[in-house]
């Protein structure tokens, strides 16, 4: 038997949790044909790696990055491969690029992920132009068509969907509320994606996240302008589908993530649920027993419904460092929010200057810091 590549002698994690041991792995059209604890045979072997002291595992999937404009300017997307990320997600928290205009995404993501404007909208206008993408199939055919270093799957993002069916304005304006025909526009093209190879949909149900540009500055993400009846209608086409929704809880109402739980109940929806994921995040210091009453909380309920909802979380408690305000944590308080709106550097900083704004500043993170985040 021969192998294109026999990885000898490395200290092997088989990702089930057992404890590693070492073995040679021998590698054949791309998949491991063989785990050995003895040597193989490398006759006719194209590459041999010897991997003694170092450790062999499978590649990482993370599955909430916010890589799409970046995909499009740095597409070996090195920051990831180089910590062993095989496979990316992108398309999380209702942000895609897929059916709006270059001008509309860099609004809807540059803030959110405190990008620069200019950069990402000079990505999605040349990309939009080189590669003239207006559907998801389109979308899906442009992306493989980059020297990608992992594989990269996507979802479609509800504020993407919501701006493309509303407009960016009247998404955004909590007085609209779609029509009939608009709701169906808006699950026809959640199907077409879907058809396409997509995974499933994001959404955001949080008004943290704000938008950048000049023409709706600060105004909430499109998604958390959604109605119940809008989502419900959409999830249903992930039920039907069998396909998956992330989304963000309200933190201003931590009970509404019971709704999650609802719409994902088999017991509730004729014995056909959705799989979900939800992100959200709590100040392990100053709210120790949050994480264990989340985990607790989501294995009660969905015991209780037939639910499948998890919680996105990093597996250990770290700290956050910012080099200035250009981060959406300040975006969870008036003040923080206040600031970012000013695009300026000149009237930010006299801003931050002023001491009846920075005792205002102090008294809304000192209250803030204490509950829920994203």
């Amino acid at each position: 038997m021969t192998y294109d590549v026999i990885i000898r002698d490395g200290l092997w994690f088989d990702g089930t949790g057992s404890a590693p041991q070492t073995r040679t792995l021998g590698i054949r059209d791309g998949v491991v044909a063989t785990v050995s604890a003895g040597p193989l045979d490398e006759t006719g072997c194209a590459q041999v790696i010897d991997a003694a002291g170092k450790w062999v595992m499978p590649g990482f999937i993370d599955v909430h990055t916010h890589y799409d404009a970046e995909v499009l300017l740095d597409p070996g997307l090195r920051e990831s491969v180089r910590h062993g990320v095989t496979t990316v997600l992108l398309g999380n928290c209702s942000l895609s690029t897929v059916y709006a205009g270059a001008e509309d995404a860099a609004d809807l993501f540059s803030r959110v992920e405190a990008v620069p404007r200019q950069f990402v909208l000079g990505a999605l206008s040349a990309a939009k132009n080189e590669r003239a993408w207006s559907n998801a199939a389109e979308y899906i055919t442009a992306i493989d068509s980059l020297p990608l270093g992992p594989n990269v799957s996507s979802l479609l993002g509800h504020s993407d969907l919501r701006a493309t069916v509303l407009g960016l304005e009247r998404a955004t304006d909590a007085s609209v509320r779609p029509s009939e025909a608009e709701l169906g526009r808006m699950a026809t093209l959640l199907d077409e994606a879907l058809d396409a190879g997509m995974l499933g949909m994001s959404g955001m149900d949080s008004a943290i996240d704000k938008l950048d540009g000049e023409r709706f500055r600060s105004r909430a993400l499109p998604s958390t302008f959604a109605t119940w009846r809008e989502r419900r209608r959409l999830i249903k086409v992930l039920r039907k589908r069998g396909r998956i929704l992330q989304s963000a809880p309200n933190v201003d109402k931590p009970a509404s993530a019971l709704l999650f739980f609802l719409a994902s109940s088999r017991i509730l929806n004729r014995r056909k649920g959705v799989r979900m994921s939800l992100l959200v995040s709590a100040d392990s210091k100053s709210m120790p027993m949050a994480v264990h009453t989340f985990g607790l909380g989501a294995r009660l309920l969905n015991k209780l419904l037939a639910a499948s909802v998890r919680f996105q979380h990093l597996p250990v408690p770290f700290e956050l460092y910012s080099d200035g305000i250009d981060l959406p944590v300040f975006e969870e308080f008036g003040a923080g929010t206040a600031a970012l709106h000013l695009r300026e550097q000149v009237e930010r900083n006299q801003l931050l200057a002023d001491e009846s704004y920075r005792r205002e500043f102090r008294r809304e993170f000192d209250r803030t810091k204490l509950g829920l985040s994203l």
